[in-house]
């Protein structure tokens, strides 16, 4: 029996979604009789390029920035819930309900948070609604780094910041599970769209590999379709590095436009 790395990170809260993705990766693993590695608290950057790695998801940005040619794409979640469906999702960038500013020409000169510069929802979609309308190279007074989206939206509740992009899958399981997190808070403007955060493994893998391992993602996620409800996920979809060159396609336009780092 193999021991590889298996680890779902990207949405671990609330603690429902958390549980939900145990139960699928222990299926998983069950499945194709492998005993699970833990990361041992593993910087992402080397657990994503873990030889040992059999499964994880990691984001899109990083993918095309950081990853390129060093991983396998197992496939990309096709969520269905509120703002993600088919593959694709987006960020929402938010205020508070009382912020007397309606529309993101409103927020120049405002305070912004990112949860980090390698994040695609909370950097990357945001610099790109952003670049057409910066001054000189700046939008906001000053941008904090929060680093996770949940720790946005706190600063966001507090007034430390004012406008933040947010994941919008983030966003959903927040208010279907933990709704004072989301609280207080109203949608200015929807990003572009992205395809959804991509599941990877070792780049050894074969394309055979691949395929086996995302026909069992989908086999066990019928075999527990309260963890499919929970996750508001119905499929694991087939992809590619190049799904996510869009992203890159976001980066350029926002360069051309003279605003490459949001701030």
């Amino acid at each position: 029996m193999t021991r590889q790395i298996a680890e779902l990170l990207m949405y671990v809260a609330p603690e429902p979604i958390q549980q939900a993705n145990e139960r699928w990766l222990a299926r998983i693993l069950e499945r194709l009789g492998s005993t699970r590695r833990g990361a041992g608290g593993l910087p992402l950057l080397e657990l994503w390029r873990a030889p040992e790695l059999l499964l994880t998801q990691t984001c899109g940005y990083p993918l095309m920035t950081a990853l390129r040619g060093q991983v396998r794409v197992v496939g990309r979640p096709r969520y269905e819930l509120p703002e993600a469906s088919g593959g694709n999702h987006c960020s929402l960038l938010l205020s508070r309900a009382d912020d007397s500013r309606r529309t993101l020409p409103d927020f120049f000169d405002s305070r912004g948070v990112i949860n980090g510069e390698d994040s695609n929802s909370g950097m990357n979609l945001l610099r790109q609604r952003l670049a057409p309308l910066h001054r000189d190279g700046q939008f906001f007074t000053r941008v904090g780094i929060s680093g996770s989206h949940r720790e946005s939206l706190r600063w966001l509740r507090d007034d430390l910041v004012d406008l933040a992009a947010i994941d919008s899958v983030t966003f959903a399981y927040l208010a279907r599970h933990a709704g004072q997190e989301v609280r207080g808070l109203r949608v200015v403007e929807r990003s572009a769209s992205s395809p959804t955060l991509p599941y990877i493994t070792a780049v050894t893998a074969s394309d055979e590999q691949v395929t086996a391992l995302r026909r069992v993602m989908n086999e066990t996620l019928g075999e527990l379709p309260e963890v499919a409800e929970v996750l508001g996920l119905s499929e694991v979809l087939p992809a590619g590095e190049e799904d996510y060159q869009v992203l890159l396609d976001y980066q350029r336009e926002a360069q051309g436009l003279g605003y490459g780092r949001v701030r």
